[in-house]
């Protein structure tokens, strides 16, 4: 039995040195990871992932050029985000129904990154009509959004709904009434990059979805 041993031990030694001698193969540095967060390119949002510099994004699915006006009267466009990350959300001042919910959520993500100017949020009316400079400047008064930080915009209706529809792929039945007082719209948030690709669809009204968002915002930061 004390021969078996020993014999056991002898060649547990030898394993042993030869792990040790293995060569370690590293990963090249120079190789960028894929980025943590997919990309999203159709109303399926199915997640595609990408490095940061591929150049599939090339072509990929971006928020097209726009042209709104903010609650202070100023021309919004694509270049008012430019080199910004955005949450972009659909309200309307008159909303008896999601819109409260969504508008506290949305001021958490105000506070988190009050001091960044890199972040913001763009919330589009789906009632153009009503929602005027004049009533979104009220609105963001007596709610304290912060005008530098969260835009409240209006404009042409066709855009709005188009741009809703075809880039920040919302439902079909965007705007179709519920009620004499109610317009069917989206929940959603919408993650938006530096390079208007989409990044990420959250929950207005959920609690865990957008502390996820606030999470993945600063993901992005670091990219």
């Amino acid at each position: 039995m004390k021969k078996w041993l020993n014999l056991i031990n002898v060649l547990m030694a030898v394993l042993a040195v030869q792990f040790v001698a293995m060569p370690v193969v590293a990963q090249p540095s120079g190789d960028p990871a894929l980025a943590e967060l997919p990309y999203y390119g159709s109303a399926e949002f199915t997640p595609h992932w990408f490095k940061p510099d591929s150049p599939e994004l090339a072509d990929f699915h971006q928020v097209p050029a726009f042209s709104f006006m903010d609650q202070q009267g100023e021309i919004v466009t694509q270049d008012t985000v430019k080199d910004k990350i955005y949450v972009a959300s659909f309200f309307f001042t008159r909303c008896p129904g999601i819109c409260p919910r969504m508008k506290s959520q949305l001021s958490k993500v105000q506070s988190e990154f009050i001091d960044d100017d890199d972040i913001m949020i763009v919330s589009h009316s789906i009632q153009p009509g009503n929602d005027t400079v004049e009533v979104l400047q009220q609105y963001a008064q007596k709610n304290h959004i912060d005008a530098a930080k969260w835009l409240l915009v209006t404009g042409d209706r066709e855009q709005i709904y188009s741009l809703a529809k075809k880039a920040y792929f919302a439902n079909e039945d965007l705007g179709e009434y519920v009620s004499k007082e109610d317009f069917l719209h989206t929940e959603n948030l919408v993650l938006v990059d530096k390079n208007r690709h989409i990044r990420g669809i959250y929950n207005g009204l959920n609690n865990t979805s957008v502390a996820n968002l606030i999470t993945d915002i600063k993901s992005l930061m670091s990219e």
